[in-house]
């Protein structure tokens, strides 16, 4: 995804406006939320969506000290676009750009002995050491190191380092549950996390940062914040958990709005099919309009005849199935302009939906309503200026 600015007067068939200045806010309410932790801006899949490079930099001049990522790619590209500071990142596969993040200044993260081989035979090859972060596995059961490997993955790297091929600079691990709060998994992994802690610190390691929290354990967990906080969702204004509370409950303000200019308005009369398989048939005579977004852009199938639009300050529901690029809305009979603007998501100050309200007309989470956007829609930034 490419960055773009473009004026707010722009005729565009579809955009995702991004708030710059909503993310700062966000970054700022979140350090609040943990005020003896640094703050780590999780800005891996284009910053879920919102566009890495645009968003990195918001959280840093808000305060983030640590970017993180899931791929060394991503990772790559942030250096590429110049950004400073410390960025982390954890999805690896064998083979993977190890040398590359060494000299990028990479903290890398390793979870098992193969990583663990390939990240130190990349540092004698870069004649400088790794920075290394050791995950543990404390029962989410995806990556990481299993407790009954840990030992001997501690004592490996506590060899690597004492030949200088490495820098252990963090222990960590990620919760299964944290958004359920109560789940008895919180408290098993935390316990867990503070033993494998506490036995590498026992063997030698003096890592820089430990940490387990994520968006949901930032807001609602403090005893889960340790050195520093990842916050992925939160960053860009999205409840972690709906069940306990909106954006606004947390002081958290949702940072992208889509929408789109409607390419037809036509009137139908009663009985009239509507989209592939005809799903929809119009009770009685209308109007349809038609909104230039489709799956192919990420809009959910599975929010056919369910998702939500704000037409003309009214809410317009999805006629019948979504398609590769367009969408069709009953409008009641009323008769916008073509070129009216549809609002499919964002805060809700002028009452359009949110993400929230998609995720559920499709059976799904928020997150994944703004991370699957695609590219073919032009991310348009707004208040890139740092706040006053």
């Amino acid at each position: 995804m490419s960055e773009r600015t473009a004026p707010r007067t722009a005729t565009l068939r579809a955009r995702a406006e991004i708030d710059l200045a909503a993310l700062r806010a966000n970054v700022r309410t979140l350090r609040a939320h943990a005020p003896g932790a640094a703050l780590m801006a999780v800005v891996k899949s284009e910053a879920y969506g919102h566009g890495a490079v645009p968003c990195a930099r918001a959280a840093v001049a808000a305060g983030a000290s640590w970017l993180g990522t899931a791929t060394p790619e991503e990772a790559l590209a942030l250096r590429a676009a110049g950004l400073p500071g410390r960025i982390m990142c954890w999805l690896w596969t064998p083979g993977g750009p190890w040398r590359e993040a060494i000299e990028a200044d990479l903290d890398v993260s390793v979870g098992g002995m193969w990583a663990l081989e390939e990240v130190t035979r990349a540092a004698r090859g870069a004649d400088r050491p790794a920075r290394v972060q050791l995950k543990a596995d404390t029962g989410l059961g995806r990556g990481g190191c299993p407790p009954g490997d840990w030992a001997d993955l501690v004592r490996a790297a506590l060899r690597a380092e004492s030949e200088g091929l490495l820098r252990v600079t963090g222990l960590w691990s990620h919760f299964a549950c944290a958004d359920e709060p109560g789940h008895p998994s919180i408290a098993a992994q935390l316990d867990r996390f503070r033993e494998m802690v506490a036995h590498a610190e026992r063997q030698g390691v003096r890592p820089e940062v430990r940490h387990i929290a994520n968006s949901p354990a930032t807001l609602t967990l403090p005893e889960s914040h340790f050195d520093l906080v990842r916050t992925g969702i939160a960053t860009y204004g999205i409840s972690p958990s709906p069940e306990l509370g909106t954006p606004a409950d947390f002081g958290l303000r949702p940072v992208m709005t889509l929408s789109a200019s409607l390419a037809l308005v036509k009137q139908v009369p009663g009985g009239h099919g509507v989209s592939y398989g005809h799903r929809y048939v119009t009770p009685g005579q209308t109007t349809l309009g038609l909104v230039p977004l489709g799956y192919a852009d990420g809009i959910p199938r599975h929010a056919s005849s369910a998702g939500p639009v704000l037409v003309e300050g009214k809410w317009r529901t999805i006629a019948g199935r979504v398609a590769m690029d367009q969408f069709v809305v009953d409008l009641g009979g009323d008769a916008p302009a073509p070129g009216a603007e549809a609002v499919l998501f964002g805060p809700g100050d002028r009452g359009e939906p949110t993400a929230e309200d998609w995720a559920q007309a499709a059976g799904t989470i928020a997150y994944e309503i703004v991370t699957r956007i695609g590219t073919r829609v032009p991310r348009v930034y707004v208040n890139e200026e740092q706040d006053g």
